[in-house]
Parts: structure tokens; sequence; C-alpha cells
């Protein structure tokens, strides 16, 4: 197998990548992840998933590259990493009680192959998430405990966000935290990657 490499500095990644059992490197990928101007949540999404293992890729001839980015959006438009206590309190305010949907973008970059536009594969895992409607205080109260300030729509579902929640709908259900493993393990299956040894 050539070598497998994680175009990402998330801890969320890298602990979901670990699942398959399969040695991997991570990198953080050095790319602007601002959105285009009139590109939709879903363009965004994969287009950073394919920049970021793309810039990997260019370092690390002959590998395999991972790349993955998430975008969430209410109604359409779209909801970034807050970044601070305060936007992370407005966005789960804007978002109680109402429908969230999340884009988690996958490529797999396959370093083997001399043609660049037949390199990548790509998919978008739509996640739809309905938040609680709960008061103000449990939302700051959570966000003092859990402090998401690094996560689209400020709340971590594997931790204490769950409880924020009151239904998760998707085919993958590791893509709301961020790496789709269904799909990647088969986009890793196209390229001859095999599991449990067999």
């Amino acid at each position: 197998m050539p070598p497998l490499i994680l175009a990402s500095s998330s801890a969320y990644r890298r602990e979901l990548l670990q699942r398959l059992g399969l040695p991997f490197e991570a990198i953080a990928p050095d790319i602007d992840e601002t959105a285009l101007d009139g590109e939709t949540p879903q363009a965004t999404a994969l287009r950073l998933a394919r920049e970021k293992a793309q810039a990997v890729a260019t370092l690390h001839p002959g590998a395999l590259v991972i790349g993955s980015d998430q975008v969430a959006t209410l109604d359409g438009l779209q909801i970034g990493k807050p970044g601070d206590h305060a936007r992370a309190l407005a966005q789960l305010q804007l978002m109680r009680g109402r429908e969230v949907v999340f884009h988690t973008a996958l490529c797999l970059w396959d370093g083997r192959v001399a043609d660049p536009s037949q390199a990548a594969q790509l998919e978008n895992v739509q996640v739809r998430v309905a938040f609680r409607d709960l008061p103000d205080h449990e939302l700051d109260a959570y966000l003092r405990i859990e402090q998401p300030y690094d996560c689209a729509g400020s709340a971590k579902n594997e931790g204490l966000g769950i409880a924020l929640l009151e239904s998760i709908q998707s085919n993958d259900p590791t893509a709301l935290t961020g790496l789709p493993l269904i799909a990647l393990t088969g986009m890793l299956r196209k390229v001859g990657v095999r599991f449990f040894g067999a």
C-alpha cells in the first residue's frame, strides 16, 4: 500500500481515521479556506476538500491523500467556525429549534495517477441535524463546558453537544464529526486498499 496521508490538522478527523486500522500520517495543508463569492456551500466544501488533498499530494508524490472539509448551512447560508464565545452563542441561538444541513466533502487523491484531472475521487455527504429549542442559559453553559469554537455550527456531536440535538439524519454517521468513513472506505477499496488483512 502506498503511504496514506490525512491532509488535516483536525484531532477529530485523526481519531476517526484511526478506526480503520491503517497506518497514516497527518499533515496540515496550507490553503486559504475562504468561500468564494457566489459559491454554494456544497461547492465550497468540495473545492476545499480537493485543494487540501492536492496541496499535500504535491509535496508527497505517490501517496494516497485524504482531504475533507465541512460547511454548515442554515437556510442555504454558510455557518462557519465561530472562533469565540460570543459568536458561538449567536450561532446556537440562530439554530435552536431549526434544522441545519452539514456538507461534509471528501477527496481521496491518488498520487500514483499521472493526470491530475483523474487523480481525485470526490463525494459530498449531507447530514441534516435538528437542534433542540433550548434557552440561552443552557446554550451558554454548554459553550463554557465544551468550548467548541473550532467547530462549524458550534456543537460537537461526539461530546456533550449531542444534548443540543433532537435528531441526525445521514447515510454516514461519521460525516457529522468531519470524516465520512463509509464513503472513504469505498474510495480506498477502488484504489486497491484492503481491509481485514484480506
